[in-house]
Order: C-alpha cells, then sequence, then structure tokens
C-alpha cells in the first residue's frame, strides 16, 4: 500500500499540464468520479487495522496534492487564455447608453401637471376627423379658409369631408356632446396644417387646448387661470397680455401673450423683436359651440383655450427653431436627459 501512495504521488507530480486538453486529463485521473485515488480507499479496509489512520491520512495528503495543483494550472491556464483572446475580464463593464424622454413630452406632462392641480381631467380624440368635429360643430362657416386645401390636409370627400384634425378642439366638442357641465378638461394631441415649414411653424406639431364649462363662468376666470399657468410655468416673474382677437368658436376672443426669456424682453428672431411671444389663442365658448354640443347656452357659459407645445419648450429651454424638436438629432436631445 505504502508503495502504491508513493508512485501515486510521483505521478501527480510529474504529470506535465500544458493547456486545458492535458488539465481536464489530469482532473480525471486524479479528481474525477473513477480517479485512482478511489482504489486506495477501497483497500483501506486489508490494512492492519493500528495502521488504517495513517494510510488514510496518506491517502488524503495525496487528494490535496492533486487538487492544490489542479487549481494551480486552471488559473495559469485560464490567464493564457485572456491573453490570446486580448480580453481583459478584470476591467469594468461598458455602460448601455440609456434613452431619454422628448422634451416635448416632458413640457406635455408638466402642462397636464399644471392644470390638473387646478381640476383639468385629460380627453383624448382621432387624429382623423370629420368635418362636423373639426369644422362645423365649433361655428366654422362653410366658407371658413381654413376649410380650404392650403390650410386643411384633406383625406377623402364624401358625404362628410375626412381630414387630419387641425386643434384638438374637436376633442372638446366630443367631451361636450357626452357630458354635461360642469366640465374642466385639457385635450393634447398632435394637429396637422398645410403649413410652410420655419423657424416658428411646421405642418405638423402638439397642441393642449383646455375647455371649462359652467354656470356663471367668466372672463376673469379664463384670465386668472391663464395667469396662473403661465406663472406656473414659466416662474413668478412671467408676465402676460391679452390682445382681441378673433376665432369662430369664441366670442370675445383674444390671443395670449408672455414676455420673452430668450432675450428679457429686448427682441430676439423668436419674439420677432417685440419683446413678447404669443403662446395661445383663448376666449369664452360661443354660445351656438355650446347647442351645437347639446348644452343649454342660457344656463352655462365657458371658455376655451389652446397652445402649441412646441411654443412652450422653445420659451422654456431657450431654442430658437421650432424643426429641431422634430429632426431627432441624438446630440441635440441628450441635452434634455436632466431635465426629468
Amino acid at each position: 500500500m505504502e508503495d502504491k501512495i508513493k508512485e501515486i504521488g510521483r505521478q501527480i507530480e510529474d504529470f506535465n499540464i500544458k493547456d486545458k486538453e492535458t488539465l481536464e486529463k489530469f482532473r480525471i485521473q486524479f479528481l474525477g468520479s473513477k480517479n485512482v485515488l478511489k482504489d486506495l480507499f477501497a483497500e483501506i479496509k486489508n490494512v492492519a487495522a493500528e495502521k488504517r489512520k495513517e494510510v488514510g491520512q496518506s491517502i488524503n495528503s495525496l487528494k490535496n496534492k492533486a487538487q492544490i495543483k489542479f487549481d494551480e494550472f486552471t488559473e495559469c491556464v485560464n490567464e493564457e487564455s485572456e491573453e490570446n483572446t486580448g480580453l481583459d475580464l478584470s476591467l469594468p463593464g461598458d455602460n448601455f447608453k440609456l434613452g431619454s424622454r422628448h422634451p416635448l413630452s416632458i413640457i406635455n406632462e408638466e402642462i397636464i401637471d399644471i392644470f390638473g392641480r387646478i381640476g383639468f381631467s385629460v380627453s383624448e380624440g382621432p387624429e382623423v376627423e370629420d368635418d362636423w368635429h373639426n369644422f362645423s360643430a365649433l361655428n366654422f362657416p362653410p366658407e371658413h379658409p381654413a376649410r380650404d386645401m392650403q390650410d386643411t390636409f384633406f383625406i377623402k370627400k364624401e358625404e362628410k369631408e375626412i381630414a387630419l384634425r387641425t386643434h384638438t378642439s374637436s376633442v372638446q366638442v366630443r367631451v361636450m356632446e357626452n357630458n354635461q357641465p360642469p366640465i374642466r378638461t385639457i385635450s393634447p394631441g398632435r394637429v396637422y396644417r398645410n403649413e410652410a415649414i420655419s423657424a416658428r411653424a411646421h405642418c405638423f406639431f402638439h397642441q393642449v387646448e383646455g375647455l371649462y364649462i359652467d354656470e356663471n363662468v367668466s372672463f376673469a376666470d379664463l384670465k386668472q387661470t391663464i395667469q396662473y399657468f403661465a406663472k406656473e410655468m414659466f416662474g413668478e416673474r412671467t408676465k402676460i397680455r391679452l390682445r382681441p382677437s378673433y376665432f369662430p368658436f369664441t366670442e370675445p376672443s383674444a390671443e395670449v401673450d408672455v414676455s420673452c426669456s430668450l432675450c428679457e424682453k429686448e427682441g430676439c428672431n423668436v419674439c420677432k423683436y417685440t419683446g413678447w411671444l404669443e403662446i395661445m389663442g383663448c376666449g369664452m365658448v360661443d354660445p351656438n359651440v355650446l347647442s351645437n354640443a347639446g348644452i343649454d347656452p342660457k344656463k352655462y357659459s365657458g371658455f376655451a383655450f389652446g397652445m402649441g407645445i412646441e411654443r412652450m419648450a422653445m420659451l422654456k429651454y431657450e431654442v430658437k427653431d421650432l424643426r429641431m424638436w422634430s429632426e431627432n438629432d441624438v446630440r441635440f436631445l441628450d441635452q434634455f436627459k436632466s431635465a426629468w
């Protein structure tokens, strides 16, 4: 038995491990499920009782010796493999480049949050709209220029004219048709107009339109709502001004300007060197619009407003070209990762 133990010890010492294949052969011979050491353990029963402990310890020493050699050469073989492939596994991993939310989405959600604080819910509707919801119910006369091809993308003309919606006021009509006052809602979404693309205009853009209908709603309520929004959106120093205007669906109507934060009212190409930037139109809902939607104009009144999200984003982030929002230049969009 002692001679066998010495012989296997020499085999372990002399075994030449050069690569993964010889390392695996060594493992099978000395550490595998049918290794030669198991035969030695099986023969212990034939050893005199007083020597069994000593023989068992010798065999265990052989097993430990084989395991140490196997571990050492495993590490060496792995290091050589890494050097051959040029791969350094000790280097930290590469960070995956994370995407970010689009700045228009950030502004849209901020607008929704601001109006949500004063009780406005969110309503949505289809982007492909019929004439009634897009024009007729909103008091657009048949000869109104907005119906012409130069302003509207018509899809087909059959019994009803079908077009890409030119505003999200069509959503407000659907809300009024299906709900009775009090109504307090905003309608965000994409709209389409056949306009020349420039730094201040695009053929598609995003709007948020608001509607409030209840008993005894006045123009003062409208003004205070717009002023609250402007200060929440652009800061307490923001000023607003209302200029008389005309919209078929509101009377009286006004354009709302805010002080230009890009130039601090000094004048720039975005505000056309006036110091003011138009952000929305507004007005008291025309009684005809209420009647068209099935609401009694003698009992209820209300106001409506609509703003462009791109214009809001230009003011908020001091961007002077509206076209940049839709070009999807990653270098440009990466600047807004810290905005959410």
